[in-house]
This record gives structure tokens, sequence and C-alpha cells, in this order.
């Protein structure tokens, strides 16, 4: 969809944009009754992701498939969407222990934008480029732009100049394809259908949106070797929870008291993945860390070999 052409979509067309008539009279409803249509009408986004479950594999095998040959997953959006992108992007260094730069989110109008409102930036087709650009977004790297209605310029812009690089290209969005299409190489479609306060995408949209981007991101992990079993092997040790969580880690997974575990964590510099190879294969830091290079970092592979 070229820059001009956005203007030419109906907007109360829009999946998103309908009037939903289980909440026609909202206003008028109990407390009780309000509180019901939400808890029916937030069923719909589970249902919307089971829906795009084989977009969102193919997703989650294509992007790791580019970070595991040096590339980043980057999200690019604006307003909720944005938020969500860039929520997901700060919460994988915490769980996986993965650089900051591994998965960025972009967001139009940047950091401010996270508290203050400034959507009239996402109707910005040229800024999506620019932003990427100044990220330094290239050819090996991934895109996921996120847009619930499907028609934001700013994403729409950086799609088409991942296209453009060669990099791969994943539109998310909650309106069908032939209503709106997107510049990309697969299409994740979450199809919640017209929310309880017509046009407000940040209810069952932004939930389904979270939804898909936690299992992206996770799948993604997994399959970069970060999860053995449903473990975060890789997280980081910064914090007297994260510190229990490991050393129940070591307890349950290599049979080690809470004080092995601390030795071996102390040995391991807080890593639970070595400290996992050092005790399970009986094997010193040095040693262990040879074996996890030449697993490639993948601990069932380094346990197994």
């Amino acid at each position: 969809m070229s820059p001009g052409a956005f203007e030419d979509v109906q907007r109360g067309h829009l999946l998103t944009e309908q009037v939903n008539p289980a909440s026609s009279e909202l206003d008028a409803l109990s407390t009780e009754d309000l509180v019901g249509v939400f808890v029916a009408e937030d069923r719909k986004p589970q249902e919307a992701v089971a829906g795009a479950a084989s977009a969102l594999a193919q997703a989650i095998d294509a992007i790791a498939q580019r970070l595991q040959a040096g590339g980043c997953l980057f999200y690019l959006g604006a307003g909720t969407s944005g938020r969500l992108g860039v929520l997901d992007a700060a919460e994988c260094p915490p769980t996986f222990c993965s650089a900051p730069e591994l998965v960025q989110g972009v967001l139009a109008g940047g950091a401010p934008a996270l508290l203050r409102s400034s959507e009239g930036l996402e109707d910005l087709f040229d800024a999506g480029r620019s932003d990427l650009e100044a990220r330094g977004f290239g050819s090996g790297d991934a895109l996921v732009g996120i847009a619930a209605g499907g028609t934001t310029p700013y994403v729409h812009g950086g799609l088409a100049h991942a296209r453009s690089l060669g990099a791969l290209a994943i539109a998310m969005a909650c309106v069908p394809a032939e209503q709106v299409p997107m510049p990309c190489d697969i299409d994740i479609r979450l199809l919640t259908g017209p929310e309880v306060l017509t046009g407000s995408t940040r209810l069952k949209a932004g939930t389904a949106t979270k939804m898909a981007l936690n299992i992206l991101s996770t799948g993604v992990m997994v399959r970069l070797g970060k999860v053995y079993g449903n473990r975060m092997v890789d997280v980081a040790v910064t914090n007297s929870k994260l510190e229990d969580r490991a050393l129940r880690i070591l307890s349950d997974l290599a049979n080690v008291s809470r004080e092995q575990g601390r030795d071996l964590l102390e040995a391991s510099a807080g890593s639970v993945k070595l400290a996992l190879v050092m005790a399970r294969r009986s094997l010193d830091a040095a040693q262990a860390a040879e074996v996890l290079q030449r697993s490639g970092g993948n601990l069932r592979q380094a346990l197994t070999t």
C-alpha cells in the first residue's frame, strides 16, 4: 500500500473499527453486567491467536534462522502496538540473558511516546524507514511490523523498507488481509473482532498482540537454545528472586543441594547453563564452556554429546 493509498481506506469498515452489538448499551449496564461483557469478549483473543498458529510457527522459525546467522529482531509500531513491542523487547534480556540489541522495540515518537501519546506520528510513512535506519537495521535482520488496524503508515513504511533490503518482513494486524494488505513475507492476522469500546484497540486487539508476541519471542529463544525443557537456563542471576530460581533449576536438573548450587554459580560466574554442564558432566568451568561452545550454546546437545 503506497503512502497516498491510506486516504482511500474506509476505516469504519475495518474489523477493529466496527461497532460491537454485545456492548451497544455499555453505559446503561450495571457494573456487574459491564464486567460480564468484558469477560465474555476477552475469550476471543485466545481464539484469534489460535487462528494464527501456523503463521506464528512460520515466523518463529524464520526469525530464529536470522538470529542464528547474526541478525537482530526489531518490533516496529505506533501507539499501543508499538508500546507492546517495546515491552516484549525489554523483557527478553532479563528472561533469556540476551544482549539488549538482539531484540529491539522501535516506537513512533521514541521513548517519550511510552508515557505520552504521540499517535500523530503514526501517519509518517517515511519515519518507519528512518527510525529503522537510525537503529542500524539491515538485510540480515528480522522486522515485525505491528498495527492493530493494519493501516498505520509508519508501520507500512518500515515493512516496505525491510523488503527493499531483503530483510525478513513480518506483519501483525487484527484485520483480515483482504481488508488491508501489508507488505510482508509472513502475515500474522489476529482476528479479535469489534472492540467492547468501539475502536479502542488497546483492549482485545492489544491482548491478542501481547499473547502473540509472548509466543513469538519465547519460541525464538527456545529455538536459540536458551530454554531446556521449560526452564529458563539462560536466566540472569541479578537479584535474590532470580538466584532462588537458579538454585531450584540446579537442584531439579542436576540433583545438587542449594549450597552446592551456590558454589556452582560462583564458579560459573552466575551462568546457570554453564553450571548445569559442570554438574551433569563433572567438568570444571573452562571445560564446560568448551563443551557449550562446541554445541552452539545448546544445553540439551551439550549434555548428550
